[in-house]
């Protein structure tokens, strides 16, 4: 018999809030370039997300490809911009066809209609 420790289940539970909050912030900057404030705030009636939350992802979607960024100055300071990439884009669309998966499995699990 196959047992679950309780920290795989944590790890999978965090890679899951990761993916969803991965999904969320690409789906805010496949609307446009946008900025950490706006992203907040683009986000507010889907899901609470704090700016100690968003940076960190947004560097971690940086370092791998799926966002770019510029600085450019705005009432005397330097504000980043975030542009999604192709890359992005992709992880995006195979964030979706994920989600669609599990939703899939907690239907035939738990029923309820598609």
């Amino acid at each position: 018999m196959y047992s679950i420790r309780r920290s795989e289940v944590l790890s999978v539970d965090a890679q899951i809030k990761k993916g969803v909050l991965d999904a969320c912030v690409l789906y805010a900057l496949s609307k446009g370039e946008s900025y950490g404030y706006k992203i907040i705030i683009d986000l507010s009636n889907v899901i609470t997300i704090s700016e100690s939350t968003l940076y960190p992802i947004l560097k971690r979607l940086e370092a791998g490809g799926a966002v770019t960024t510029r600085t450019k100055e705005f009432n005397g300071r330097l504000r980043r911009y975030y542009t999604i990439t192709e890359t992005g884009l992709q992880k995006l669309n195979e964030s979706k066809r994920d989600f669609e998966a599990i939703n899939a499995i907690y239907i035939r699990i738990f029923g309820g209609k598609k």
